[in-house]
């Protein structure tokens, strides 16, 4: 906060609790202890001009100091952070601390086994499941069946392999995938002919002329990343092209996209989120989907 912000909230709040005494304490007694009534009538009845109950006022007050107190003790005026030092950041890492303190050792045994063996234990799954419902369901669904451009874990096709270490290795350092552009060298006509030739891979119908010459493109520009027959490259994140399986669609539109736009995915490292005990577990969980 700009120490103009930070000067305006001190000044409205100073302002509100002053003017909210006045008028508690101005309304306090009448001018006129002989009047009796407001001077409002309605419908013949007059309107008493009481005084407000002592337990009441009372309250009134204890609550302004209350508000007093709390400011100076606490942030509430602008950049002020009060005597105790208090934030909800510090307070969120003390309970954090706290949580993992209490944690700690259950989750250090687990650290020592390995995560084939751990991956079916029902503790396991359940820690498991809440770090990847916190850290992992926006792309990948609660249910951890992806969506158009997040994979599936749930399945047994993996981009960078499926292994306990290959996973653990996309939740540490994450992934950045990269399929380059093909629009400007191939052209439209090449593009398709690409697009028709990837579809015949899974074993689907197209014709067969345009996928000869598609063919060609393939092995000049796809074979070193997706292999000779389509089957890809886990150690640089190429995908199975003949599994029938398709992360941003399987269909002429969105395979003729892809070539031609190329495509770029990326998954976020957890290294600096999550200690090396919660990612262990986090990798048994994923493991174990699909397992």
């Amino acid at each position: 906060m700009t120490s103009f912000w930070s000067l305006w909230v001190i000044i409205l709040t100073s302002l509100t609790i002053i003017l909210v005494t006045w008028v508690l304490f101005g309304n306090r007694s009448r001018e006129n202890p002989e009047a009796k009534t407001t001077g409002h009538v309605y419908d013949g009845i007059e309107e008493y001009d009481n005084p407000m109950p002592a337990w009441w006022f009372m309250m009134f007050v204890i609550t302004i100091v209350f508000g007093i107190g709390y400011l100076i003790v606490y942030p509430g005026m602008g950049n002020y952070e009060g005597v105790l030092g208090w934030t909800q950041v510090k307070q969120h890492d003390k309970q954090v601390a706290a949580a993992d303190e209490r944690y700690r050792d259950m989750r250090d045994r687990y650290l020592a086994l390995p995560i084939e063996e751990i991956a079916s234990d029902p503790a396991v799954r359940k820690m498991g499941m809440r770090m990847f419902s916190n850290n992992c369901a926006l792309c990948h669904g609660a249910d951890a069946k992806g969506a158009y451009g997040f994979p599936n874990l749930t399945d047994d096709d993996w981009l960078y392999g499926g292994s306990p270490d290959a996973i653990k290795a996309s939740i540490v350092h994450g992934r950045q995938a990269a399929m380059p552009p093909w629009g400007g060298i191939l052209g439209d006509k090449g593009v398709a002919d690409v697009s028709a030739y990837v579809m015949s891979l899974s074993g689907r119908e197209v014709d067969p002329a345009q996928a000869e010459e598609g063919s060609k493109h393939y092995q000049t520009y796809c074979l070193a990343c997706h292999a000779a027959d389509g089957t890809g490259n886990p150690a640089l994140g190429a995908p199975n092209l003949a599994n029938g399986i398709w992360l941003y669609g399987g269909s002429m539109e969105q395979i003729s996209h892809s070539v031609r736009a190329g495509r770029n995915g990326v998954m976020p490292a957890q290294k600096k989120l999550l200690s090396e005990d919660k990612i262990h577990i986090l990798t048994a969980y994923v493991y174990g989907l699909s397992n």
